[in-house]
């Protein structure tokens, strides 16, 4: 089920997971002459949602259609029964049933942190249909201390009065990762991230449940992700990689680079993980990905 608000350039696509959670898309049109090009789905981090690329969907849009996932938890997708359903085989499954609903058959992938592991993960389920993907500080090695950073902030934190208040207090949280941002790039970010409720107040948009896999031993990485990076076969593939990054360390980087014919590397200079994908380092190495893909 779609629906288009004629003051957007996107229209929010809803579907059932195979559980019965509603879950919520935004979907891009893309330019005229789209249609026989393989989509892009943007996939977002942990505690993130479609509004993380509010201003990278569009600008991807110009080349293809463009769908923004909301893992079930976050901003619009309902909340799940079952906490122990927020682990990235549910979302594969659930973006699978999107697919099918709207009779997806290749497509390529922009994903940040846990949206790159899904995209890893539809790889090697999905044989064939993956033709290329941006994974976004991410990949088949994650480093121990930033996995110990996100296990104590996720699901923490209460509210905060005003959209100021929040903004400070989410700079005090996440300061070492963007070191040069200022005010206003903390409010766009904490407007990214956070909702009004009902009674006035600013909350991150997101079930806080979704920390209780992490909270199991193994739960961040269960298995040796190496096999499904692989699966990203010969596609075209960008690796973006926060100069600051405590995730994925430029040796890892490195390793995954020589381990596939048409992987690139590409820091981005002066921030931690995960980049925004809005830097201009960033965007033009998503541009040349984007030429890259096949056309149909």
């Amino acid at each position: 089920m779609a629906k288009q608000d004629s003051r957007r350039d996107w229209s929010d696509q809803y579907w059932w997971s195979g559980d019965g959670v509603r879950l919520h898309a935004r979907v891009y049109a893309g330019p005229e002459g789209a249609g026989t090009a393989p989509p892009v789905l943007c996939m977002p981090g942990l505690a993130r949602n479609a509004r993380d690329f509010e201003l990278l969907a569009p600008h991807v849009a110009r080349h293809r259609k463009t769908i923004v996932i909301e893992f079930r938890g976050r901003g619009e997708s309902a909340y799940a029964k079952d906490p122990m359903t927020y682990v990235p085989l549910t979302y594969v499954q659930d973006v699978v049933a999107l697919l099918d609903e709207l009779g997806i058959d290749r497509f390529a992938t922009i994903g940040t942190s846990l949206g790159g592991l899904v995209s890893m993960l539809m790889a090697a389920t999905l044989p064939g249909r993956l033709v290329g993907a941006v994974l976004n500080d991410v990949g088949p090695e994650l480093q121990t201390a930033g996995l110990e950073r996100i296990r104590d902030y996720i699901g923490a934190g209460g509210s905060q009065p005003t959209w100021m208040h929040a903004a400070r207090a989410y700079a005090d949280l996440n300061g070492a990762i963007y070191p040069h941002f200022g005010i206003h790039d903390w409010l766009r970010l904490t407007k990214r991230t956070h909702r009004l409720t009902p009674e006035g107040r600013i909350v991150t948009d997101y079930d806080k449940q979704i920390a209780a896999p992490l909270r199991t031993p193994g739960g961040e990485a269960p298995f040796d992700l190496w096999p499904v990076y692989r699966a990203l076969g010969d596609g075209p593939l960008l690796i973006l990689r926060g100069e600051l990054s405590d995730i994925l360390a430029r040796s890892a980087g490195e390793k995954m680079v020589a381990a596939l014919p048409y992987a690139r590397l590409v820091e981005v200079s002066g921030v931690g993980h995960a980049p925004t994908m809005d830097e201009p380092e960033a965007v033009a190495a998503i541009d040349a990905w984007l030429a890259a893909l096949p056309a149909a």
